[in-house]
């Protein structure tokens, strides 16, 4: 047995191996998440529940949304407080105000002394409209502590204590000398904004035994997107530890997620499929609770999401403590991202381990290299096709040629099929092809093994094009936006898993995919076991792909279909220039002609062929 065989044999084991160990890693996981949920305390459990319910009203996809902002305008006319500043602040006039850059623009209100909406100046949605993050009742912000009644800052109208073009100044007074301070500071030429809470005076009302204080955050993020589908299941809520390399997320692909998280977190966010809303603690929080719940297609306001977070900082029995905050406003674009060195970056869901890497550090780099020369998209992944193609052609010759020697010696395993019909007669029918093999040097996976090393870039095209922001509203031929799907015929009705439009590029790269395995056909060997096989090549996946491409970004399809068409110009190409199968079976059979010692696997196939005619014979 030749070196490519037991690499063959090697490689394909340790793939079997790996994938057993990552399914027993995400079994104990999943196992490990269950027995923490099902352990905490029910008292605990009734506590986020109401706590929730004041920024999440239930979702009803047959009833109009109710905004967030509606319980807590409930909160503000029914509640009587204690304090006489407090009745007087609880039902302060609403006044605004707005801090903008070059980038984002903030409005906010006193009540609460928080955003109340977030457009992105830079952006439009696909409709054209401003990019809003969040919109006027789809936001709550919300300082929670005990005082000798629970407090919920959202209820109250804070005083403007001072304002410029870059930072606002709130205070909401419980005495003439306590207060709390929201300071907000939005640099020139930033989507990032500092957010400071400054208690003064707040031991004297806040119990000693508290050592924490809760932060609610909830937002409804409206749609952006053409397709919902693509951006419903880009979406989720990610958060980091602190010192961790890595991200945490509550799942894509999910209509609802909640997670509470026991331990120290550096930062959330509330992540669509190219923009989000982070929130970061430059001291981390002690713990949270995440959850999200996504709207019906259908939801009169437009919204795509609901993300809450009740997250608790450290407070200390002090005269005056500081609470660093910030707030990330804006869109998932790699390079904006990691520029402000937080890990922010890793939101952006590329794949993990390998697949991460090469969109990281290989396929993002060539697009921003050809985008400095280039400002047609679909060019630059046409381009970068041809790059991959040409990185690649090695494994490539190596499979066809491989492929090209199993074909020659086709008429010779046939002979030894002829000889061996019987099934008792297999050992040595075996061992007469793996002689045959040995001889001339042919490795029964050589085609398969530059396939199987083609495979991480393949997955890795699959993660890069439906988060690339680069190909966000980039148009190209009939196609409005590379990131969504192409629509050249809208249906009066909706196919199951089809969808209700016609995507011509996925038609395309189904009808490539078709010539491409049609082209490879006659290089499968013959048998009913390969039937299958041939039908699932020529029919079945160009069938699949076509349906599920349908609503998956337009670049996804284009860049397969532009795959597939290349790989048939170099089958073609190496078929007619670097393929002589006459030559390629005289060299097989000079080799073969060519004396060889026995390898252990052979030499161990004929003791057992051997051993079991033996035991044949001494049973006759």
């Amino acid at each position: 047995m030749n070196k490519n065989s037991i690499l063959g044999f090697v490689l394909i084991g340790a793939i079997l191996i790996g994938f057993s160990w990552y399914n027993s890693k995400i079994f104990k996981e999943q196992e490990r998440e269950r027995a923490k949920t099902d352990s905490i305390a029910r008292v605990e459990a009734l506590r986020v529940a109401n706590d929730l319910a004041k920024t999440t009203p239930a979702i009803n996809p047959d009833s109009a949304s109710i905004p967030v902002a509606d319980a807590i305008t409930a909160d503000r006319t029914n509640t009587m407080y204690k304090d006489t500043l407090l009745s007087a602040a609880s039902i302060a006039a609403d006044e605004r105000k707005v801090l903008e850059n070059r980038f984002i623009k903030i409005e906010f209100s006193n009540i609460g002394a928080q955003p109340k909406s977030v457009q992105v100046k830079e952006f439009k949605t696909y409709d054209s409209l401003e990019l809003m993050l969040f919109k006027e009742k789809g936001s709550n912000l919300s300082l929670n502590f005990f005082t000798n009644q629970q407090i919920s800052t959202s209820n109250f109208g804070f005083n403007l204590y001072s304002s410029d073009d870059t930072s606002l100044v709130y205070r909401l007074y419980i005495d003439q000398e306590s207060f709390v301070e929201y300071r907000y500071t939005l640099p020139a030429e930033s989507y990032m904004m500092d957010f400071n809470i400054r208690l003064v005076g707040m031991n004297r009302h806040i119990p000693r035994n508290i050592s924490f204080l809760d932060i609610e955050w909830g937002i409804d993020m409206p749609r952006q997107e053409k397709g919902y589908d693509n951006e419903k299941n880009y979406s989720t809520i990610v958060y980091k530890f602190p010192n961790s390399k890595s991200v945490e997320d509550l799942g894509l692909r999910k209509d609802n997620a909640t997670e509470e998280v026991r331990t120290k977190v550096n930062w959330f966010a509330f992540q669509q499929q190219f923009f989000s809303a982070i929130m970061v603690a430059k001291e981390n929080f002690n713990s949270g609770i995440l959850s999200y719940v996504v709207y019906p297609e259908g939801d009169p306001d437009n919204n795509l999401m609901r993300c809450n977070a009740i997250v608790q900082v450290p407070y200390i029995d002090s005269p005056e403590i500081n609470i660093p905050l910030e707030f990330y406003y804006g869109p998932n674009h790699f390079k904006t991202l990691k520029s402000y060195d937080n890990g922010f970056e890793k939101i952006v869901p590329l794949g993990g381990w390998i697949i991460g890497w090469i969109n990281r550090y290989i396929v993002i780099l060539v697009f921003d290299f050809l985008s400095r020369f280039i400002t047609n998209y679909g060019l630059i992944i046409f381009l970068l096709t041809i790059l991959i193609k040409i990185v690649i052609s090695p494994l490539t010759l190596k499979s066809y040629m491989s492929s090209a020697k199993m074909k020659v010696l086709k008429p010779e395993i046939d002979k030894i099929n002829a000889k061996y019909p019987k099934s008792e007669d297999s050992m040595k029918k075996q061992q007469e092809v793996m002689a045959l093999y040995s001889k001339t040097g042919v490795s029964m996976f050589g085609g398969c093994l530059p396939m199987l090393l083609q495979f991480p870039i393949l997955f890795a095209m699959f993660r890069f094009f439906p988060a690339s922001f680069e190909l966000r509203q980039e148009s190209f031929l009939w196609a409005e936006d590379l990131s969504a799907y192409d629509s050249v015929l809208s249906l009066p009705f909706t196919i199951p898993l089809y969808g209700d439009h016609v995507s011509l590029f996925a038609i395309l790269m189904a009808v490539s995919m078709y010539f491409y395995s049609r082209m490879n056909i006659d290089q499968m060997s013959a048998g009913p076991q390969m039937a299958g096989m041939k039908y699932m090549s020529l029919y079945f996946m160009p069938l699949f792909l076509l349906v599920l491409c349908n609503n998956f970004s337009s670049g996804l399809s284009y860049y397969y279909m532009l795959s597939n068409v290349i790989t048939i110009g170099q089958t073609w190409l190496i078929r007619k220039y670097f393929v002589d199968e006459e030559k390629i079976y005289a060299k097989l059979q000079e080799k073969a002609a060519t004396p060889k010692k026995k390898s252990k696997f052979q030499e161990r196939l004929d003791n057992a062929y051997r051993a079991q005619q033996q035991q044949a014979k001494n049973k006759r």
